[in-house]
Order: C-alpha cells, then structure tokens, then sequence
C-alpha cells in the first residue's frame, strides 16, 4: 500500500520499518512503518490526503528531543520536518521568520548576531522551533509565548492557516496543537533590539548553568515531568529517595532527578516502568500527581 507514496515523494525520502532509536535524543524507540521526509508543504499535504485516504495514522515530529517511542515503533507513517523547513530570514527589524526544522541552537545563534534579544533563555534548549511551540518551550523565565506573534500551520485537511500568539492558548509547556493535529510549519517571533555582547554574554552564562546542572552527558528527552504549581521536580523526587534509581537501563539522574535517562540500553519499557513508579510512590506519600512533559507514542 505504502508504495503509492513514490507517486509524490522522492524514494530517497522515503525510509521503510526505519528504527525510531535513531531519530530521538532517547536513542529509544521501535521501528515506524513508514517515515517521510517531504521536501515542501505541498509534499505534506500530499501525505496527509494520502493518510486520509487509506485510513493510515500519521505522528508528526522534527528533531525527537522530547519524545520517547514505544519499544514496537509507530504503525501508520512518521512525517519528519528537517532540512526542507530550516529557513530563518528577519522579516522586519525586529521579528524574525523561522521555519519549523530550525533547531532552537540556531535560532538563538541567528537572534544574537543579529543583535536580537529575547530569545536567550532557549539557549540550550534541544529540538526544533516547531516543537518548541507546539509546547510552548521555556526556561529561566522565558518562554515561546512571550515572542510568538503568528504561526503558519497546516490543519490535518491539508489547508493552510494563520493563527496569532494568543490563538493558540498556551499554558505551561502546552498549547492546542497539542490536541488539535496541526503541523507547525513557520513562526513569526518578535524580538527586542539589543546589545550583542550583553546576548551572547547572558546565553552563555545559561548555557553553563545547563552543563553544571543537568545530565548532558546521556540520551535524555529533557525534563520527565511538568512542574506542579509551587513544587520543583527534581528535589520532590530527591525526597522520595529516588535520585540514581534505575529500572533496567534508564535511570533517575544523578545530576538532576527531574531527569530519567538512558544509561545505554534502555528500552522504553525501562523508561515507562521508571515514570509509573516514580508517579505512584510521589502520589501515595506526598499526595502529588506528577504529569509527564515528554510524549510518549507507539505502541
């Protein structure tokens, strides 16, 4: 059935049974039926009438930074948005127009040499700009919300829509693409004129604070849980006395226990097994309901 995507799809863009352990920071994940890599937004829209269809299940992503795929992989087709959507332009003086491919490190890059401020606490931050705002991304204060003005997306009938900052409802680390089955595809960010050396200089001393503090060193998809209003995670979990608990190879950071990660072999069972047991022991002695912040998709 699958093979009727040639008639639209280059087959060097095209990958069968392709193992999602190679597509996510996890370095986890079992093999999607079939993953695509369209080339323009037209080629996306092609796929999603094809789905459509045939009744075929389709994940998007961009750079897997905060997903962890089932051990038995995704059935249906994985769209990924890479290299064909990386374009940053300044759009006017101070908003800049990024693609969704664009990963968060180049972005920032672009802003400071541009003497653009605002974007400094993504510095550091793994993944893409359209992952970052399909969750509304932040850290030390900032978040997407605070420099997204519009978002060019593609509804799940293939039309093309213009939705503003507050169009999407975001919340902490969510947004309603969460739910709605759009695909990001270009944001349009407002900045501040600022000083370059005072940017680099400010994403710099963040980008520190992320190696002293958080376990770089290992496949991870970031932070586990969301933050429960008024509670940091990571000392929550030490208080249950789980830091450097392990099941299988995934592992309660050692560096920050608001980080599960990948001490080289572990499947997604591993991880899943980890974050149930952490969420039971948190709710039954200290009454709190942890919600994960990764995704977790397969099967």
């Amino acid at each position: 059935m699958y093979s009727d995507l040639i008639r639209f799809i280059s087959p060097d863009r095209i990958k069968l049974n392709e193992p999602m352990s190679r597509h996510t920071y996890f370095k986890i994940g079992g093999p999607v039926d079939v993953m695509v890599l369209p080339d323009s937004v037209e080629e996306i829209a092609r796929v999603l009438d094809y789905c459509r269809e045939n009744s075929v299940n389709y994940f998007v992503f961009g750079m897997g930074s905060n997903i962890l795929v089932k051990d038995k992989g995704i059935r249906g087709i994985a769209i990924k948005l890479g290299d064909s959507f990386n374009k940053i332009t300044r759009h006017k003086e101070n908003i800049l127009l990024a693609e969704a491919g664009v990963t968060l490190a180049q972005l920032c890059e672009f802003a400071a040499d541009h003497g653009l401020s605002g974007l400094e606490f993504a510095e550091g931050i793994p993944g893409s700009v359209g992952g970052a705002v399909v969750m509304n991304a932040g850290a030390y204060g900032g978040e997407m919300k605070d420099v997204l003005v519009k978002v060019l997306a593609l509804t799940p009938a293939g039309e093309l829509v213009t939705l503003t900052g507050e169009d999407i409802k975001p919340g902490y680390r969510k947004t309603i693409f969460q739910n709605n089955r759009y695909i990001v595809l270009s944001t349009y960010l407002k900045l501040q004129l600022g000083n370059k050396e005072e940017i680099y200089s400010l994403m710099k001393q963040y980008s520190q604070q992320r190696r002293l503090k958080q376990p770089l060193e290992y496949p991870s998809a970031g932070s586990t849980f969301r933050r429960p209003e008024g509670v940091y995670v990571g000392p929550l979990i030490e208080q249950l006395g789980l830091k450097g608990f392990s099941i299988g190879d995934a592992q309660v950071s050692t560096k920050h226990a608001g980080f599960i990660i990948n001490k080289g072999k572990a499947t997604a069972d591993d991880v899943i097994k980890l974050i149930s047991y952490i969420q039971e022991k948190a709710q039954r002695e200290l009454g709190i309901i942890l919600e994960t912040e990764i995704k977790i998709v397969g099967e």
